[in-house]
């Protein structure tokens, strides 16, 4: 624990923070050069994606992931509770996506198989509502002081988590407050951001050159694709304190994750948040530097060796995009699909929550990858609308789901906010840029019908979440048991491997 504790401390000195930035200031202007240069082209359009997921004992109850299990294909994240997957990067095309489909499966049923030699379930969800055995608030509360550095028991004992953590009390005060419908909270600990659980579709654009066209249209798709995936509506029950369990379903969010991941921060920066468009993709590194830096490392505190790849030549740089945590972000360098000996620039598209089954979150990879490609294959005008129209259409999802008050332009470039002009133009643009890219219209088909299905019955996780806790409180129930019936269900029906849309 000394050295952990260390580790921390000189992370969170003023010496640490003045090197680390040195160093961030001059591999920025060198990946700048290399930017300039053409260095970041390469082949071919990529995908990848990563996947959260959380564990349950043999009672549905959130439980620790034992370290047996990360000896699979997983690797652990902020809660103890927590796993996440990720697939390699595959061409984007027919093949490619195949593969990301066969991978993120496989890689899943290892964990599984391995979760549950230990007696335990991964679930394929965005927040976990059933606690542990001690409740939520002791789960999330838990912790030491060491040294005057906060060590939460209940966090992965990494010490850039706990840095972050630290870096973040230290600028609030020692405790972080969570203020959603039904729970206002104060936290000794960023802990409470493991609540939730999300998917990261990746796609590598080749030209460097068209890369903001393609970020600046991504940007304004993040509202209604988040509308379609909402999958958190609720906490714990044990956190609330309500009286009418009736209202607080009629006024919570519809992907809660939001507001805890933002909230876990932003008292600290504003580092979580919709970001600005761009106009070159060396903007992308000059918003990097200027963010404030988050509990800063040095490579040779943690890296061995003296390799060549991008992440050791730009280590500090591409540490602290890390903590640059915007709901879309650039990723720069790491291998292109070709894995020639060649770096990559690539679209992180990070607002989105784990889904029920692995269909439906290959789905949302296939949909945000298409849709970015049709729309900017076609020279759509979509990257017209207004950047606070965008923004408020982000946070309209965030809040109301597939019910959102939504914006978009036309084909025609008129401007609308017509749910159902929006969603018929979505899933056209999604399949254009599917069939560009050679996918086979079985595929198509059997990945994003189940998607377009959900905005036509006005079903989405959340939307069937909410539900099945009005039905039970209805018949009855009191709130926590109705929320338990519910997540019982829920986990089952994920398990059958049934879309969202076929549950009744």
């Amino acid at each position: 624990m000394a050295a952990f504790i260390d580790l921390v401390a000189r992370s969170l000195s003023d010496e640490a923070r003045s090197e680390f930035d040195r160093r961030v200031d001059e591999q920025a202007a060198r990946l700048t050069d290399a930017l300039r240069a053409g260095r970041l082209d390469s082949p071919g359009f990529g995908l990848g994606i990563e996947l959260e997921a959380y564990a349950i004992d043999e009672d549905g109850r959130l439980a620790r992931v034992p370290d047996a299990v990360f000896e699979s294909r997983c690797e652990k994240e902020l809660g103890v509770h927590n796993v996440e997957l990720h697939t390699d990067p595959s061409p984007f095309d027919g093949e490619g996506i195949a593969a990301q489909a066969a991978a993120l499966r496989r890689d899943y049923r290892t964990v599984q198989r391995a979760a549950e030699r230990a007696g335990l379930e991964i679930v394929l969800d965005a927040m976990w509502t059933t606690p542990p055995p001690e409740g939520s608030d002791d789960y999330l509360t838990d912790g030491d002081e060491s040294e005057g550095m906060t060590v939460a028991e209940n966090m992965t004992p990494s010490p850039r988590y706990c840095a972050i953590d630290n870096d973040v009390l230290q600028r609030t005060g020692g405790s972080i407050t969570l203020s959603v419908p039904g729970l206002e909270r104060a936290f000794p600990s960023i802990l409470f951001e493991s609540l939730a659980s999300s998917i990261q579709p990746h796609v590598q654009v080749p030209d460097v050159d068209a890369f903001p066209r393609y970020y600046n249209t991504a940007l304004r798709t993040l509202g209604p694709v988040l509308a379609l995936a909402t999958n958190s509506p609720l906490l714990p029950p044990d956190l609330y304190d309500i009286d009418d369990p009736h209202r607080l379903l009629e006024d919570t969010y519809h992907e809660l994750r939001v507001p805890v991941f933002e909230q876990s921060i932003n008292r600290a920066w504003e580092k979580v948040r919709f970001p600005d468009g761009i106009e070159s993709a060396t903007d992308t590194v000059d918003r990097l530097v200027d963010d404030p830096t988050c509990a800063p490392f040095l490579r040779e505190w943690l890296a061995d060796g003296d390799r060549e790849t991008f992440e050791d030549r730009f280590w500090e740089l591409d540490h602290k995009r890390g903590t640059y945590w915007r709901w879309l972000r650039a990723v720069i360098g790491g291998q292109p699909v070709d894995r020639g000996d060649r770096w990559s620039i690539r679209l992180e598209y990070r607002p989105l929550p784990t889904q029920p089954t692995i269909a439906e979150n290959v789905g949302f990879q296939l949909l945000v990858a298409g849709l970015v490609r049709g729309l900017c294959v076609a020279n759509h005008p979509l990257p017209a609308l207004e950047q606070d129209a965008a923004e408020r259409s982000f946070y309209g999802a965030v809040e109301d789901g597939i019910d959102a008050d939504l914006a978009w332009v036309t084909a025609d470039g008129d401007r609308t906010t017509d749910s159902a002009e929006i969603y018929e133009e979505l899933f056209e643009f999604a399949r254009r840029g599917l069939r560009e890219q050679g996918v086979s219209s079985d595929a198509i088909e059997g990945y994003l019908t189940p998607l377009e299905a959900r905005w036509s019955e006005r079903t989405t996780p959340s939307r069937w979440k909410l539900d099945r806790v009005a039905d039970h409180l209805e018949a009855g129930e009191r709130f926590d048991d109705a929320v338990s019936e519910m997540q019982t269900e829920y986990i089952r029906r994920a398990g059958t491997d049934d879309p969202i849309v076929e549950w009744s």
